[in-house]
Order: C-alpha cells, then sequence, then structure tokens
C-alpha cells in the first residue's frame, strides 16, 4: 500500500529536499504541499493525505495550530508528523497535545524520516526520542490534572501496558518483558486506545501523565506509577 505524503513547509528548498527523499522510496508518494499552515490545511482537506509532514514556524498559521486544526476536523482521517529544527518544550509538546503523532528533528538521516513516516502511516505514534518522555513529563508537572474516569474502563493489565507505554517501550520490548506474543501487546494496546478515546501511543501517554497514573521520577527520569497515597 503506498503512503500519500503532505509537506507543509515555509521554505521551498526544505520542501523539496523532503520530496526527493521520500518519492525515492517505492511505497511513498508526496501528493501535494504547502508554504503555510493555512494552507496546509486547505490542501489536507482535499487530498486526504495518510501523512502530513508539518513544520512548526510558519507564517499565517504556525504547524501547531494546523495539526490541532486537522485532528478535530472529522473529515479528515490524516496523520500528523511534525518536523522540527527545534527541541524546545513548547514547540514539541504543544504540537504532541494538539495531536501530532510523533516528531522527527530536520537534521535527523533520511532514512530516520522515511521510518517515521511509515510508522506514522500505519497508526503507530512515535515515542522512541527520549526528549518525546522529558518533554511531556516536564509539562506534567505544571499542567492541572485530567479527570481520570477514562482509567476506570481498562483491566489491570492494560494499566500495566499503559505505564510501560510512558516509558517508550516498543511492542517487542513489552512482549519480551509480559511474556507474551506481539500480537497480544496489539490487542492490549488497540483496547487502551479504544477504552481513553485517544489517537495513538503518544496522546495515551500524555493522558497517563495528565491523568496522574504514572508521574515522573526525579531520581531515575523514569516514569513511575502513581500510588494511592500520591494522589
Amino acid at each position: 500500500m503506498t503512503v500519500r505524503v503532505v509537506l507543509a513547509d515555509d521554505q521551498a528548498m526544505v520542501r523539496t529536499g523532503l520530496r526527493m527523499i521520500l518519492d525515492h522510496e517505492d511505497d511513498i508518494d508526496v501528493v501535494g504541499d504547502a508554504g503555510d499552515g493555512a494552507e496546509a490545511l486547505e490542501v489536507v482537506r482535499s487530498l486526504q493525505p495518510d501523512v502530513v509532514l508539518m513544520d512548526v514556524q510558519m507564517p499565517r498559521m504556525d504547524g501547531i495550530e494546523a495539526t490541532r486544526r486537522i485532528v478535530a476536523d472529522g473529515t479528515i482521517a490524516s496523520r500528523v508528523l511534525v518536523l522540527t529544527t527545534f527541541e524546545r518544550d513548547e514547540y514539541v509538546f504543544g504540537a504532541l497535545t494538539a495531536g501530532a503523532s510523533g516528531f522527527v528533528l530536520k537534521n535527523a538521516p533520511p532514512e530516520t524520516l522515511v521510518h517515521a513516516v511509515r510508522v506514522v502511516a500505519r497508526g503507530d505514534a512515535l515515542l522512541a526520542p527520549s526528549v518525546t518522555r522529558r518533554l511531556i513529563e516536564d509539562v506534567a508537572r505544571t499542567r492541572p490534572r485530567r479527570d481520570p474516569v477514562e482509567l476506570g474502563r481498562l483491566t489491570e493489565r492494560e494499566r500495566d501496558v499503559l505505564v510501560r507505554l510512558a516509558s517508550g517501550r516498543s511492542n517487542a520490548e513489552l512482549a519480551d518483558e509480559l511474556d507474551v506474543g506481539e500480537g497480544t501487546i496489539k490487542t492490549h494496546v488497540s483496547s487502551v486506545l479504544s477504552k481513553l478515546g485517544v489517537r495513538d501511543r503518544v496522546q495515551a501517554v500524555v493522558y497517563a501523565y495528565e491523568s496522574g497514573l504514572v508521574r515522573p521520577d526525579p531520581h531515575r527520569g523514569r516514569p513511575l506509577r502513581s500510588t494511592p497515597e500520591d494522589d
């Protein structure tokens, strides 16, 4: 199946470079591009791509607002992958909370970009970069807690899977830790996403921190499962 991609970046040379990298792949087709967030929204509504590769800083409408509008539009099923030159917390966390399925730095190798597009296109999300988890942890400390009513719908195993997801573990790592097959893990993850009403793993992890299910470990930098005494 060919992954249809729209590029959104205010620099024409960047869009050209991205197009050359992605169009080189047999299973990826760049079907359109845009020079700002407002144009990106129009192009995405028209072309309905699988993935939108979205720059953050653009004129008229920035990538974070464009992402928020794309995700909120019930007529659009496209997933957003944020592309940025910055690791600044407010940019990346803003994009993730707006509904992006992950982010890639512009100085990443071409193979990383191609992999990221494929991952997001198949419905997964990019949690591997340690900076993503750090951003979620840092901002979760200052944001009001989300009402955790949906957590009551999860089984004990599903809660355990969600806590482990907050550490950025892959399906293979989860399967190894829990001594089950990857198919079982995929079933658990799908159930977690459905019960929480979120689109992907990134949004599930954001929920886990905002609901208080997990909290940052100030000593080791790893998420800890909250206990009743913590609340």
